[in-house]
């Protein structure tokens, strides 16, 4: 393993501690989240309870308790006294999500440019050097895409929104399965680093209108990108 995927490895997994819940649910939730959006565990997959307990070595309860919070973010069906399954994919939800992520970061950024966010700057910068990094790396995509969502949910923490990052992140199941199906190009890859570099230099220069329409660029989606995916992964969707 090189320096820089176990330096961004290691980053991810300490992002992810502190979003942790503190029940014995907490762990439990956390990693099924993890396999579901990484599609390890793919939109209709049954889940046997069972088989899970004896997997994470609990008991029904927490157990329970995880599958609902998973249910609140819309990533399982639980039927009572019947089975649990993973949900195929919302393109409505999807819309939904994506409108929220623009309209809270946009703000993000405009708050961080109109503020002292030199802090912000420095350390952004080392996770785009340590993206850049992982780009060069063969096989390693879902580690760039992880390294890439850290970087928006430093944004939010930098500016004291957290909890708005939070609400972004249990609304984006379905838009984050999506980005996983994604094939980028290094055409791609290099406009997506492109875009953080835009964002910092105009939170760097106090420049709220160009912090705005950095952001706005950098997510701005092609008209065709869902029927594109959909095409090639019928099955994962409603």
């Amino acid at each position: 393993m090189s320096t820089s995927i176990k330096t961004a490895t290691e980053l991810v997994e300490h992002s992810r501690l502190k979003d942790k819940m503190s029940s014995t649910a907490g762990p439990i939730y956390d990693d099924l989240r993890q396999r579901i959006l990484s599609l390890d565990l793919p939109p209709g997959t049954h889940l046997l309870r069972n088989q899970l307990a004896a997997e994470y070595r609990v008991s029904q309860t927490p157990l329970r308790d995880a599958l609902q919070r998973l249910q609140r973010d819309d990533l399982v069906q639980i039927l009572p006294q019947s089975s649990t399954s993973v949900t195929r994919i919302n393109i409505p939800k999807i819309h939904e999500a994506y409108f929220l992520r623009v309209a809270l970061e946009t703000e993000v950024v405009r708050h961080l440019a109109s503020h002292d966010a030199s802090e912000l700057v420095s350390r952004a910068r080392s996770v785009i050097d340590l993206q850049r990094a992982i780009a060069k790396e063969p096989g390693q995509l879902r580690l760039f895409q992880e390294i890439d969502e850290l970087f928006h949910q430093m944004l939010f923490e930098a500016a004291g929104h957290r909890s708005l990052h939070l609400l972004i992140r249990s609304q984006s199941g379905h838009l984050d399965r999506v980005r996983r199906l994604q094939i980028h190009s290094e055409t791609k890859i290099a406009s997506i680093l492109a875009g953080h570099d835009e964002i910092l230099k105009a939170i760097e220069t106090s420049d709220e209108a160009a912090a705005m329409t950095a952001l706005r660029d950098h997510l701005r989606k092609s008209p065709q990108w869902l029927d594109d995916i959909r095409a090639g992964h019928e099955d994962y969707f409603e």
